[in-house]
């Protein structure tokens, strides 16, 4: 069997898959490896004997898709974040992260850990695979050139990997140790909390529709437009019922006494809208044929993804007005300034006989939301991989380099805000984007894994273990910590907002499930989205620096 692994890489690469997938999906007491398991497997089967390795290029090849898909979903919610309280978040994140290398550092000083390690036991302290692929990087650009034969350097590549998978279980552990034994001194009610959170967007609480009679003066003469600026509601404006002939309410329509109108908002809102508009109408409307709900319309056209609603003018168009849009899990009211995304699924209002129109307007096809325009990703990864290359100067002499973790990321991070560039729409459907960023990540973990399997074997019968199990302890329990006690007594973050934070700084996906369980609600996404990519090239960034620095330091 041996023999046939390793002369099959390709049969070896789904073995160490098909091994560590189930692996991780084991819950003890809600926690779970998750696809990290992947990595252990490879590991376990790579000590069994050193021909079973995975070519570098699958690693490195996973690296790439999964750091630039990740990328693309994250750079629209980051940039938001920023435009309103989320640089509070960042700075804090940076400044934890700082900490955490700057104590990394003290302990290869104090128990002597190889550089190597010590960069390893970063990146598995603060669970991050993104900065482990750019230490792996580092070492292969700036320690391959003539000083090392090609058995030490397989020893070296390996030292990260083994200080990774011994810090890596002990911070997933601590930082669900460090939620539940805050919430509880503090005595958190999420859901009372959740309430009052006003400072986020709507996707993060219920969406109800309601009929309003209109009544009240302050109401009638305006247009619905100007009546949402001024008072701030934030409602979508559905059907209008005037004389028993029915419309669709635009930000134009005035309104008048006697008219039916319906909205859509949290239950909160809707009752400051009836609060002002008139009184709620029993029974609610009922449609007389003429205007009905299309639910379940996906966004696949070309023509509309990256589009501002806006821009696009449907009720002049169409006719038409979305009421809702779905988002993955995540269901929220439009905004003019929403953009569309592949894979949206869009609740629209439109006359019976433009129902054709609508559907091909929006393409609707399930088929095209599995595909992905090779072109546009490979000139954005291709990108990436060129800014990647360009050498940084930093003081001491020393050379920096985004790498194929860094560069990828920031600019997918940038063509994820964008959405597109003319013709050129940059952003993947949703469903294809979790594939490949799975894809990549199972590709990654199982390649460093098999390649560090012997050595991994060979560390654990040293002494060195214990210190690097404690000290990856002491660094994930420190930062968690100070995250969260600074976020929610300093600087007044709801615990709601804060343990999504928390995930996004350890860059986490495991644990954000465990947070939305504590929480049952989707404010722990927002809070997680708002500080991932920070804390995602902040990772990348001083885990190689560590290994910079210290090794510069050991010569």
């Amino acid at each position: 069997m041996i023999n046939l692994l390793a002369e099959n890489p390709v049969l070896l690469l789904f073995v160490v898959a098909a091994i560590g997938y189930p692996l991780g999906r084991i819950t003890v007491r809600g926690c779970s490896l998750g696809i990290a398991a992947v990595l252990f497997a490879g590991l376990a089967v790579g000590a069994l004997d050193t021909r079973l390795k995975l070519p570098e290029v699958v690693y490195v090849l996973g690296q790439g898709l999964f750091i630039y898909t990740l990328g693309l979903n994250s750079g629209s919610p980051f940039f938001s974040s920023l435009r309103r309280r989320g640089w509070r978040s960042n700075v804090l994140v940076l400044m934890i992260l700082s900490a955490d290398a700057l104590l990394v550092v003290a302990a290869h000083k104090i128990f002597s850990l190889t550089p190597a390690i010590a960069a390893g036991v970063y990146t598995g302290s603060v669970t991050n695979t993104s900065a482990l692929a750019g230490v792996l990087e580092f070492i292969r650009n700036h320690f391959a050139k003539g000083h090392f034969t090609d058995a030490e350097l397989a020893n070296l590549l390996a030292e990260p990997v083994v200080g990774y998978s011994l810090t890596y279980p002990v911070g997933v552990l601590g930082l669900i140790l460090s939620v539940i034994i805050l919430q509880r001194w503090w005595r958190i009610d999420y859901e009372e909390e959740a309430r009052s959170v006003r400072d986020v967007p709507l996707p993060t609480r219920p969406i109800h529709c309601q009929t309003i009679l209109v009544s009240k003066a302050p109401a009638i003469g305006k247009s619905l437009g100007q009546l949402r600026d001024e008072n701030g509601f934030e409602v979508l404006f559905g059907r209008l019922i005037r004389k028993h002939e029915q419309t669709i309410a635009e930000d134009e329509t005035r309104l008048q006494s006697g008219d039916l109108i319906t909205i859509c908002a949290t239950s909160e809102e809707i009752d400051r809208v009836v609060g002002f508009f008139g009184e709620r109408s029993k029974p609610q409307m009922e449609s007389d044929g003429s205007l009905r709900d299309y639910y379940r319309i996906f966004v696949s056209s070309s023509q509309v993804v990256g589009q501002k609603i806006g821009d696009l003018h449907l009720p002049q168009l169409l006719g038409a007005t979305v009421t809702r849009v779905r988002r993955g899990d995540v269901e929220f009211l439009p905004q003019a300034d929403t953009v569309f995304e592949y894979g949206d699924r869009v609740r629209v209002l439109s006359s019976r006989e433009r129902v054709k129109e609508v559907y091909k307007f929006f393409g609707d096809s399930y088929r095209a939301l599995s595909e992905i325009d090779i072109l546009t990703f490979a000139l954005g990864l291709a990108a990436g991989l060129l800014i990647g290359t360009i050498p940084i100067p930093l003081p001491g002499g020393f050379i920096f380099k985004l790498g194929a973790a860094g560069g990828p990321l920031i600019v997918a991070l940038i063509l994820g805000k964008l959405e597109r560039t003319g013709p050129f729409v940059w952003n993947i459907p949703y469903s294809a984007n979790l594939t490949l960023r799975q894809l990549g990540l199972v590709l990654f973990l199982a390649g460093i894994g098999t390649r560090s399997g012997n050595a991994f074997w060979q560390a654990l019968g040293q002494d060195s273990v214990l210190t690097i199990v404690i000290v990856g302890a002491f660094i994930t329990f420190g930062s968690a910590f100070a995250i969260l006690w600074v976020g929610y007594k300093l600087l007044g973050i709801p615990m709601n907002l804060l343990v999504g934070i928390l995930t996004g700084a350890h860059t986490q996906p495991a644990i954000l499930g465990f947070a939305q369980e504590q929480t049952r609600n989707e404010l722990p996404n927002i809070g997680y989205a708002s500080v991932l990519p920070t804390a995602l090239i902040a990772k990348v960034i001083f885990a190689q620096l560590i290994l910079a620095i210290l090794a510069a330091v050991a010569k």
